[in-house]
Formats: C-alpha cells, sequence, structure tokens
C-alpha cells in the first residue's frame, strides 16, 4: 500500500494565473412589477470600474433577466474555481421569504412568496457561485428584504412607495435576513438585518461611494477595510443605515486592492503574513482582539508565533488563541492544539492537545479533520490506531476540499483501501485537489501520473474532458495533450 501522507502539503502560492480576482457585479433598476431604482446602474458600473482598477477581471450584468442571470452565476462559479479571490456584488431589490434571501432580477413578476421563490436568485446561490474560489469568498449585497404583506404582496402599496423622496432598495420596509456563510466567506450588507438601505440622493448609493472609495486602498486588511465602510455610511446618512457583515474568515490577512507586493496574501504563512500588518492597522486589530473579535484574537497570536519578529512571544500568543478557542473559533482550537501537542508557550499536554483537535474538527476545520486522520491512522497522541476512523476523517476532510485530503483519499482508493469507492471516485478527488491550485498536486500528475492506475488516469481524462480540458483518446497516457489540460484545469495555459 502507497502511504502518501508524509509528503505535503500546504496550499502553495500558484504560478502566474490568468485571474487571480474575478469579479461578478449585478445592477437591476427597470424593475417590471416592482418599484424602480434610480442608482443601482450607476453603482454597478462605479464598482465595476473600481474593481478593474485594482486588478479584478470583472463581468457585468446590467438589468439582466433571470434566466440570463442564472447563467452568468453558473459560468462564474466555474471561472471562480481557479482565482484566488471571488467577489459578487449586487444592486437591487432583495426579499427575504421565510429566513432566505432572493435578489430579484428585473423580469420577475412577483405577486406571492412563491413567485419570489421561483424567480429571484438566492443568496445561497451566489454563496455557492464563489465557495470554490481557493483563498477568498465575498458577496455584497447593497440591497435589503421585503415581504410585509403576509403571503401576498401588495402591488398597489409597492406602486405608492416610488413617490417617497428618499428610496431604498427594499420593497417593503425591512432588511435581509442574516445569512450564515462558510468559513472563509464573507458577506457584506448595505445595512443590517431587519433596516433599510437607502438608494441615495445622488448618483450612487451611500454604501456604493464608500465601497467605491475603501475598495482601493492597498495595504488594507479586509476586516478592517469594511469596517471603514460602515463608519463612512453611518457618516454619510446619519446614522440612518448601518452596513453589516457576516461570515468566518480564514485566519490570514486579506487585501482586496493588495499588499505591498501586490498580493492580496502577503505570505502563505499566517505568522509571517500578520507580522507584516502596518502598524495602525495592529492597533485597530488589538482594539477589535479587546472587543471579543476572535479572528483579531488569531492575528494577534499569530504575530508572537513568529520566531523571526521581534514580537515572539508563544505565551502571550497562547493566550490569545486560549481565548479565542473558549469564544469557539475553530481555527483557534487547531492551532492551540498544536501547542500543547509541541509543549510551546503552555505546559506539553497531549490529551489536551487532542480535545482541542477534536473540537476543532467537529465544526469542520479541514485543518484539524486532516490532522485527526493521521493521529487515528498512525496512532500518535497516544490514541489507538484505528484505521477505519482514520479513513473517516480524511475522508471528511477531502469533503471539505483539504487539498492534502484529497490527494491521499485519491490514492487510497486506487489502492483499494477505501470500500466502496470507484476509480472514477479517486479521479473527482484528484480533479477537486487540482482546482484548488494544490502546486504539490499539479507537480505529482505531471512528473509522477504512473503512481495511479491506469483505470484511475481514464476516469481523470474523462473528467477533464467533461470540462473540456482534454479532447483527446481516453487511453490512461498522460502525453502532452493530457498534460495541457492538467496543466488548463490547475489555472494555467502554456
Amino acid at each position: 500500500m502507497r502511504i502518501l501522507f508524509v509528503l505535503f502539503f500546504a496550499l502553495l502560492p500558484s504560478l502566474a494565473m490568468a485571474a487571480d480576482r474575478v469579479a461578478l457585479v449585478i445592477g437591476m433598476s427597470n424593475y417590471k412589477t416592482v418599484v424602480k431604482l434610480d442608482n443601482t446602474l450607476n453603482d454597478a458600473r462605479g464598482i465595476s470600474k473600481t474593481l478593474r482598477d485594482i486588478g479584478f477581471q470583472v463581468t457585468t450584468a446590467l438589468d439582466t433577466k433571470g434566466e440570463t442571470l442564472r447563467t452568468i452565476v453558473e459560468e462564474f462559479s466555474f471561472r471562480s474555481e481557479t482565482a484566488d479571490l471571488a467577489l459578487i456584488y449586487f444592486a437591487g431589490h432583495g426579499v427575504e421569504v421565510q429566513g432566505e434571501n432572493f435578489l430579484i432580477p428585473i423580469d420577475s413578476d412577483v405577486k406571492s412568496n412563491k413567485d419570489i421563490q421561483r424567480q429571484g436568485v438566492s443568496l445561497k446561490q451566489f454563496l455557492a457561485s464563489v465557495k470554490n474560489a481557493r483563498k477568498m469568498r465575498i458577496v455584497i449585497l447593497d440591497s435589503c428584504r421585503d415581504n410585509p404583506f403576509g403571503d401576498e404582496l401588495d402591488l398597489a402599496a409597492l406602486d405608492e412607495t416610488a413617490a417617497v423622496a428618499e428610496q431604498t432598495r427594499s420593497i417593503g420596509q425591512t432588511g435581509l435576513a442574516p445569512p450564515s456563510p462558510d468559513r472563509g466567506t464573507m458577506v457584506a450588507f448595505a445595512a443590517r438585518d431587519g433596516a433599510r438601505a437607502l438608494d441615495g440622493v445622488g448618483e450612487n448609493s451611500p454604501f456604493a461611494i464608500a465601497l467605491m472609495e475603501n475598495l482601493v486602498k492597498p495595504n488594507l486588511e479586509i476586516s478592517l477595510m469594511f469596517r471603514k465602510v460602515r463608519d463612512q455610511v453611518l457618516e454619510d446618512t446619519g446614522n440612518q443605515q448601518e452596513p453589516h457583515t457576516y461570515g468566518s474568515l480564514s485566519g490570514t490577512p486579506f487585501y482586496i486592492a493588495g499588499g505591498d507586493e501586490g498580493t492580496i496574501v502577503a505570505s502563505a504563512d499566517p505568522k509571517v503574513a500578520w507580522s507584516d500588518l502596518r502598524a495602525n492597522q495592529e492597533a485597530q486589530l488589538a482594539l477589535l482582539a479587546d472587543q471579543g473579535d476572535t479572528r483579531s484574537m488569531v492575528g494577534m497570536a499569530y504575530m508572537r508565533l513568529n520566531a523571526a519578529d521581534a514580537r515572539y512571544d508563544p505565551k502571550k500568543a497562547a493566550s490569545f488563541l486560549q481565548r479565542a478557542a473558549d469564544s469557539g473559533s475553530a481555527e483557534a482550537q487547531f492551532e492551540l492544539a498544536q501547542l500543547y501537542e509541541k509543549g510551546l508557550g503552555v505546559e506539553q499536554d497531549l490529551q489536551r492537545a487532542f480535545t482541542l483537535f477534536q473540537s476543532s474538527a467537529d465544526q469542520g476545520f479541514a485543518d484539524a479533520l486532516n490532522d485527526l486522520g493521521f493521529i487515528y491512522y498512525q496512532g500518535g497522541l497516544n490514541v489507538t490506531p484505528d484505521l477505519n476512523l482514520g479513513l473517516e476523517y480524511f475522508q471528511r476532510a477531502a469533503d471539505v476540499r483539504h487539498p492534502q485530503a484529497m490527494f491521499n483519499v485519491a490514492a487510497l482508493i486506487d489502492d483499494g483501501v477505501i470500500p466502496g469507492r470507484t476509480f472514477k471516485d479517486a479521479a473527482e478527488y484528484l480533479y477537486r485537489s487540482l482546482r484548488t491550485g494544490s502546486k504539490d498536486v499539479y507537480e505529482l500528475l505531471r512528473d509522477r501520473p504512473a503512481m495511479f492506475k491506469i483505470e484511475t488516469r481514464k476516469e481523470l481524462q474523462r473528467k477533464l474532458s467533461q470540462y473540456s480540458f482534454y479532447e483527446g483518446t481516453i487511453d490512461g497516457d498522460f502525453g502532452s495533450n493530457t498534460q495541457r489540460g492538467i496543466l488548463a484545469a490547475y489555472g494555467l495555459s502554456e
């Protein structure tokens, strides 16, 4: 049996890609049956230009009908898989039906909740479209909820709202419902749930203006950037509108407009990346940590785990991580587990380390799931080896797109170790691992394809063909045509 667990892997920086940042910008104004909006098209055009100016590849959809919009969202989903950052911005009417958010295309004829659910595009669809971007996913909604009339929408009442001097982006009077985005994903609303988003009295909405002014600022960490947007909108609207964000950002700092090197992530190593945060932003991060923000606590901890930094202090790092772990941060639990495993900054305690790994894994944290796979497979941390449980954790990690786990599960399936899985399943995991941007997977498939059985290689060729990356014979021979397909699936071109 091949055991590949010791080979790798972190998600390494990708080679030069066609687009490391992609965006879909949507503006809806000329509605068929509900209140028209004055500034949404201006906002969409302005946001599109802003994003292009800072290096995004942008698709802009203006006054798009529902069926066309759904096709555009589906196509964007495929492109976002090979991008480091995928962003969707929507300006238009939003509706909340039974706790789910829907964005309304211009041709929607909404008379009931069922009409909204059938004709709208849900926030879940937007989130699914960006979820496989490699490092960061962002959905920005300059809209808010409306459905104050029970099951039936009172269209006469909606028409009357068109006459109000200060229009809002809610068909009714309240805001969109709070979402529950996956880890590494941020959803930003123009207004808090239960509140209205103003269309603005000039050419742009207050939220769009604040976005355009702050998105372009380099070296501004993403959480702090959205905080500046919030403060600016509050000031500009006399506290009538307060933007709000939801999500669970990863512990690595991100810069939408780029950092010192022009990249959205200053370093693949979070300890180095957080150490590079500018002094004024560190002070803001510390303030947020004091206010209970767990991501800020994790960032402060990483700074103190960088041995090359004058602030290196594992004991203080452990204190930050303990606070964040106690507040439920899966990433903090994982990092603290490693400190207890090594005895760094804390007294070595293998049982405590195992408990923390387990707590993190229970929340679906991919690194913890993968590590538990190793622990049970090999009997680490004084745990009795359990091959089946180890394989279960590896598969769970693979199913949440952990690159190492996906590759190793593919290898184990190829070896016949995992019952009930086929060569087609092995190829699916290989393809998905390749799409995450794992340099190690790409190089192994390029240089050592024969490490997999010919049946798995044929299935991978079929998978590449399915997405038009390969047009050759399905023969398991990874010659030049297949290698070009692998390169394209990875996100590169010759």
